[in-house]
C-alpha cells in the first residue's frame, strides 16, 4: 500500500516530506539551476505549475537553517546526483548557504502607499526572523540603529536597500555569499497596473531589484519566479545580469508542471495504471476547450 497521502494545497517542501504527502520528484531542478550558474534567473510559469513548491525545495536544500536535514532529500534524484562543481555529490552542498526567501504573493493593494507598506512588512519580517544578528557583536552601533529602522512603514529609500543590507549582515555572520529567492515577484505589479499606480510602482521596484540583485556584492545566486514577464525596460532595466526563462525556453522545461511520463508513473504508484489513456484523453479535451 502506498504510504504517501494524495493531498492538495501543499507549497512547503519540508511539510510535504515530513507529512508524507505524495510528491513527484522535481529536485533535479536544483542541479540544473546550480550548474547553469546564471547569476540571477527569472522563471515565469502559469499558476499551479509548482513554482512556490520548487522555491521552497531550493530553500530547504541550500539553506543553513536546514543543515543536517538529509531526511528531506533521501531517495530523491538530487541526493544521488554527482556534482559537476568539484565535490563528490550534491549532498555536500545541502544546508551550507545563508538563504533569503521572500514572497510577494500577498502584496495586493489598490493604493500605492498600501502596496509599499505591505512590501516593508515583508522586509521587516525578514529582519525579525534574523534578529539574532543584531543581538550580539556582529553589528556596530550605527548598524544596530539602522536595524531598528527596518519596520513596517519605513521610508522607501530604506526599504529599497534593506535586502542588500541583510545579505551583507548574513555574509559577515556565515562567511558565505547569500542565495536570494523571490517568489511571485509580479503580483504587486499586476495590482499596480490594474489600480492605476504603475509608474510609481516601477520606480520603487527598479530601485529595490537593482539593489537586491544587481549591485549586491554579497549575492551568490538569485532566483525569481512569477506568472508574467515584465519587460527589462521597466523594473529590470538595470539588471543586465538577468537570465529570463519563459514557457517557450528549453531551460527547465520539465522542472515545472508534469510531463506525461511523470503523470503515468504517478498513476502507477497510486494503483491507477489502467486509467492512463482516459487521463490522456481528458487532458486533450481540456486543451481543446
Amino acid at each position: 500500500m502506498n504510504e504517501n497521502k494524495a493531498a492538495l494545497g501543499y507549497q512547503n517542501f519540508e511539510e510535504v516530506r515530513t507529512e508524507h504527502i505524495f510528491y513527484i520528484d522535481k529536485t533535479y531542478f536544483i542541479r540544473e539551476w546550480w550548474e547553469y550558474a546564471d547569476k540571477v534567473t527569472l522563471i515565469t510559469r502559469p499558476r499551479r505549475f509548482g513554482k512556490t513548491l520548487n522555491m521552497s525545495t531550493v530553500e530547504c536544500f541550500f539553506s543553513n537553517k536546514y543543515a543536517g536535514r538529509s531526511d528531506l532529500f533521501e531517495g530523491l534524484s538530487i541526493w544521488e546526483a554527482g556534482s559537476a562543481a568539484g565535490s563528490s555529490s550534491y549532498r555536500e552542498l545541502q544546508g551550507t548557504f545563508p538563504v533569503i526567501f521572500l514572497s510577494f504573493a500577498n502584496i495586493k493593494a489598490t493604493k500605492y502607499a498600501d502596496m509599499v507598506y505591505k512590501i516593508t512588512k515583508v522586509i521587516a519580517d525578514l529582519y525579525n526572523s534574523n534578529d539574532c544578528l543584531a543581538a550580539g557583536n556582529l553589528l556596530n552601533e550605527n548598524e544596530k540603529e539602522y536595524y531598528k529602522k527596518i519596520k513596517p512603514g519605513m521610508g522607501e529609500e530604506i526599504a529599497a536597500d534593506a535586502i542588500n543590507s541583510m545579505a551583507g549582515f548574513m555574509k559577515r555572520q556565515y562567511g558565505k555569499d547569500v542565495i536570494i529567492l523571490l517568489d511571485e515577484y509580479d503580483t504587486p505589479m499586476q495590482e499596480a497596473w490594474l489600480s492605476g499606480y504603475w509608474d510609481e510602482a516601477v520606480d520603487f521596484f527598479r530601485s529595490l531589484f537593482n539593489s537586491t540583485f544587481k549591485t549586491n556584492a554579497h549575492l551568490c545566486r538569485g532566483l525569481i519566479t512569477g506568472i508574467t514577464r515584465i519587460s527589462k525596460e521597466s523594473i529590470f532595466s538595470d539588471l543586465n545580469n538577468l537570465e529570463v526563462v519563459t514557457t517557450t525556453s528549453d531551460k527547465y522545461m520539465t522542472s515545472f508542471g508534469f510531463t506525461e511520463e511523470e503523470v503515468f508513473d504517478a498513476l502507477d504508484r497510486a494503483g491507477l495504471g489502467k486509467e492512463k489513456q482516459d487521463v490522456k484523453k481528458w487532458e486533450i479535451r481540456r486543451l481543446l476547450v
